[in-house]
């Protein structure tokens, strides 16, 4: 082969490969960000936007007017102190909270919604499993799961510095010690589903803390909107009443 057609094939190559790489970030999630991984059930799944600039919300989420109630819209913020945050800052949560094991995200709908497909990294904490008449040993446990550390039995000139605002007792409560707890992120269907943000409410009832906690307010429809990767889990992302998966 003589050297003008290894260049020629060469530069085919190169041309090809930047093509390729050119098409493969045509769409990027965000400017400097192409894609990211995110670990899903032990597999390394790449959320990415569709390439396809003909891609179309539809189906379910296509559909804008429902009847309310039960599908209102909600407020911007779940509940104050609440962080709402949107698509970049769920890249960024991913990327970092999620990844280091830090944070959890947590798709808040019922295990039926769940299973149909959900956010690479979410795993399924009902918001009836934060209602009020739950059962409090479940919730125990999942605040357990999600770092709280209960605290026990106080002393009483502790409790009495707390009370007297002499001792900050920072993300404590009466019964859970929240310092190492998870930061949180919780979403459902949309902007005009409550469950998430009824979630949100009952894990503040349990003293959870509210810097702890944020709202994708957008839920599965933005993030299909904006044609972002999504998973059909297993069974064994699913917390149930029982304590069973």
């Amino acid at each position: 082969m003589s050297r003008k057609l290894e260049f020629t094939l060469l530069f085919f190559v190169v041309v090809v490969c930047s093509l390729n790489a050119h098409a493969e970030t045509r769409y990027p999630l965000t400017l400097g960000k192409p894609y990211i991984f995110v670990v899903h059930e032990g597999r390394s799944i790449k959320v990415e936007r569709k390439q396809d600039p003909n891609y179309q919300l539809e189906g379910y989420y296509a559909k804008t007017v429902r009847e309310c109630p039960p599908f209102c819209l909600q407020p911007a913020h779940a509940a104050p102190g609440v962080e709402t945050i949107g698509e970049v800052e769920m890249f960024d949560f991913m990327e970092n909270d999620l990844r280091d094991g830090t944070g959890i995200l947590i798709d808040a709908r019922t295990p039926s919604w769940y299973k149909r497909g959900t956010i690479p990294g979410a795993v399924n904490y009902p918001f009836t499993l934060f209602a009020k008449d739950a059962d409090p040993e479940r919730k125990d446990e999942i605040l357990r799961g999600f770092g709280a550390v209960p605290r026990g039995e106080i002393p009483w000139w502790e409790k009495k510095l707390e009370e007297w605002g002499l001792r900050n007792p920072g993300d404590k409560t009466d019964k859970w010690d929240f310092s190492n707890a998870k930061v949180l992120v919780l979403f459902c269907n949309g902007p005009e589903c409550g469950q998430s943000p009824h979630a949100i409410r009952g894990l503040l009832a349990e003293g959870y803390p509210a810097h702890k906690l944020k709202y994708y307010r957008g839920g599965m429809q933005e993030w299909l909107l904006w044609g972002l990767t999504t998973v059909k889990p297993s069974q064994a992302g699913v917390h149930d009443a029982s304590g069973g998966k």
